[in-house]
């Protein structure tokens, strides 16, 4: 249940811990849900498995399923803008409080907001790569080819966005899936799917961020997943601060150094300002 305590007690507490250090931020799905964009564990979050990669490769039936579903939802998350936690995390790297992100979300609003230095550790949905011959292209391109080969389909979609930026569609019969312009192989969003492993070097330089790090902010993520979950047990092991900020239970809870069950926005908004102020300089000049 979510704290009594004022918001503005609880952000002075998370920058208490935060103010000084070097902070690797941990985001995860809940951060994007005020761009529009649902999770899959959060409250109100639809109850849905997302594909996995040995059903995407057992048949081009689910190809087709899932590349009609993500055809559709496509324009929904191009449409979607980055929000307050998004810009106050930009804003945090802009005024040297956090060193990097490493996002769980496939959706690039972080890289919107004016964030830098981000790994998006389960890839982004703007890449398109062929399984045959490694081949990486702009989705954009993908849709073009797509919108061509079924003429008249999205004017016909009518369906809920799903956390992974498709369109939960029953009736898929028809449609037609492209292959690699290149060597006509298939396509697949440079995303990690649900049972695939994040590629080991991308792992690697995560690990190197949290060593590097003072202290870790997660925010938006349950860490239900093992992947995001790891580097927060990393920051535990090694003695550095461990701050979340999420609606509802996280797996780290029992370890972290504070847990706010907030909302992300309103929360990265005042803690970017309470960490600004504690800047050095920052507080002599708004004295004066």
């Amino acid at each position: 249940m979510c704290s009594v305590r004022p918001l503005y007690d609880d952000v002075a507490r998370a920058a208490g811990i935060l103010a000084g250090r070097r902070v690797l931020v941990l985001s995860g799905a809940g951060l994007s849900t005020d761009s529009g964009i649902p999770d899959y564990r959060g409250p109100g979050s639809p109850r849905r498995t997302p594909m996995s990669l040995s059903e995407f490769l057992s048949s081009e039936a689910a190809r087709r399923r899932y590349w009609a579903r993500s055809h559709a939802g496509w324009r929904r998350m191009t449409a979607a803008r980055p929000n307050a936690g998004h810009r106050a995390i930009a804003a945090m790297e802009v005024s040297g409080a956090v060193a990097a992100v490493v996002t769980q979300n496939v959706d690039g609003l972080h890289e919107k907001a004016g964030s830098t230095e981000v790994v998006d550790l389960h890839g982004r949905l703007d890449r398109v790569r062929c399984l045959d011959c490694g081949q990486v292209t702009a989705r954009h391109t993908l849709q073009r080819r797509l919108a061509g080969l079924n003429p008249g389909f999205l004017e016909a979609v009518t369906g809920r966005l799903a956390p992974d930026g498709d369109v939960m569609l029953d009736d898929v019969d028809g449609f037609r899936i492209a292959g690699c312009a290149r060597c006509r192989g298939t396509l697949k969003p440079d995303v990690v799917f649900f049972g695939e492993n994040v590629p080991r070097p991308r792992v690697d330089r995560c690990f190197a961020l949290v060593e590097d790090s003072e202290a870790v902010l997660v925010t938006g993520s349950s860490l239900t997943v093992l992947s995001g979950f790891r580097f927060a047990r990393h920051a535990v092991c090694r003695g550095i601060p461990l701050v979340i900020v999420n609606r509802g239970p996280t797996r780290a809870d029992d370890i972290c150094t504070l847990k706010l069950d907030r909302g992300c926005s309103e929360t990265l908004t005042l803690l970017e300002r309470r960490l600004a102020s504690a800047l050095p300089g920052r507080a002599e000049a708004s004295a004066r």
